[in-house]
């Protein structure tokens, strides 16, 4: 996750570079339940409103939960499908925040209604993110669900009533981001805190869909118009989140906009941001899945490294062998292509590679979904033209 907004408050206010601090143990995404009442076309689950065998029992995540809390896990951010259709997901809830945890719960926000928004309330989730990939049309569309949009307004309105922290998510692709704009005055005009911005990742019915990413100019404007309110309200002191996530040349794209609009601001940026160093998947990001599968994150379900039923998570993530995984966690990363030459790879790290595999079927190839022109990263002017070039034109060589 790229935290926009605490960057910008960082180059506002120019704080400088304090003492490193290391997560003391990995995010864990944990995906209690595919079953979903929606089937949104990026879904990274391929989640279906139908009940899928072999999900941990309630003892279960309690006794994993016990094995996250000992191996010094910090956040909790429950997922699923739709964790609302677990029956036992406020118990569960509830544990994780007596545990310690910061807890969130990542909700298309349908399901968010006058009947559950009271135990929601009860459990004291520290966040709630509530996905919308459009305004009306292109939202129940694309989660192919009609009145999906009004939904999950409504689930978000709810939160603020009861005083829950919730924020919108949203999921950029070429047929979504004429709605952006719209979106953010939504998220002014009702006052919600946070905005969450993914890229599309190659996985899931997002890889199905990977030909509808957006173009780079795309996200180049989309990226700018959030640079901007996320700075204007740094500058006016508002309390807003702006977070994107999936594609860390955004790092490297905000220093370039910082070199362009605040030149004597941007070199400490620049230290803030080699410090964050980009991609974490496999060191501080880590996945579990509905039957107890864990993953390097939430992109790699096809990629397994053991089985929690079988093996403390603990163990799973601290001794492996796994191939990817000691390359994930090389610093730094072996990335060959234009990632590799990157100038600016100290912020990056190389980007998602989930995006490289699906691409070519190399872990550790460049990454396609980089926007970046050659001259931007510090190498050789080439063809590649940032305005017309996108994925599916980029993948008509590639055999996956």
């Amino acid at each position: 996750m790229f935290r926009i907004s605490q960057y910008m408050k960082i180059l506002h206010e120019q704080i400088p570079l304090g003492a490193e601090r290391k997560p003391p143990g990995p995010v864990v995404i944990w995906n209690l339940i595919r079953r979903c009442n929606l089937t949104c076309k990026h879904c990274y689950t391929v989640s279906a409103d139908t009940h899928f065998p072999g999900e941990l029992s309630t003892e279960e995540v309690y006794t994993v939960m016990d094995d996250l809390k000992g191996y010094r896990v910090p956040v909790l951010i429950l997922s699923g499908g739709e964790p609302l259709l677990r029956p036992d997901i406020f118990e569960i809830g509830k544990r994780a925040k007596a545990k310690g945890f910061y807890v969130g719960l990542s909700s298309n926000g349908t399901l968010i209604d006058e009947e559950n928004i009271k135990q929601i309330a009860e459990v004291g989730f520290n966040y709630v993110g509530v996905s919308i990939d459009g305004l009306r049309a292109n939202n129940d569309e694309f989660r192919q669900m009609q009145g999906g949009f009004d939904a999950a307004l409504h689930g978000l309105e709810l939160c603020k009533q009861y005083n829950i922290k919730a924020g919108l998510r949203f999921t950029l692709t070429e047929q979504n981001c004429q709605d952006l704009p719209a979106l953010l005055d939504i998220m002014d005009e009702r006052n919600i805190e946070k905005f969450y911005l993914s890229h599309l990742n190659y996985s899931g019915r997002g890889k199905r869909n990977r030909k509808k990413d957006a173009y780079f100019k795309t996200t180049r404007d989309a990226m700018d118009l959030l640079f901007q309110r996320a700075w204007d309200d740094a500058v006016a002191g508002k309390i807003t989140e702006y977070v994107t996530g999936n594609n860390d040349a955004d790092g490297v794209y905000l220093l370039h906009w910082a070199e362009k609009n605040h030149p004597e601001k941007a070199p400490l940026l620049k230290q803030h941001l080699e410090r964050w160093g980009g991609n974490a998947s496999g060191m501080h990001i880590s996945n579990i899945d509905n039957l107890g599968n864990v993953h390097p994150d939430t992109f790699w379900w096809d990629h397994n490294l053991g089985n929690v039923k079988e093996r403390p998570f603990s163990d799973i993530w601290e001794n492996t062998d796994d191939e990817l995984m000691l390359g994930l966690r090389k610093s730094p990363r072996s990335i060959t292509g234009r990632c590799g030459q990157c100038e600016y790879f100290k912020i990056c790290g190389g980007n998602t590679r989930t995006r490289a595999y699906s691409f070519d079927g190399d872990y550790w190839g460049e990454d396609p979904g980089c926007y970046l022109d050659n001259a931007e990263i510090g190498l050789p002017e080439d063809e590649r033209v940032i305005d017309t070039v996108n994925i599916s034109q980029l993948e008509k060589t590639s055999p996956v």
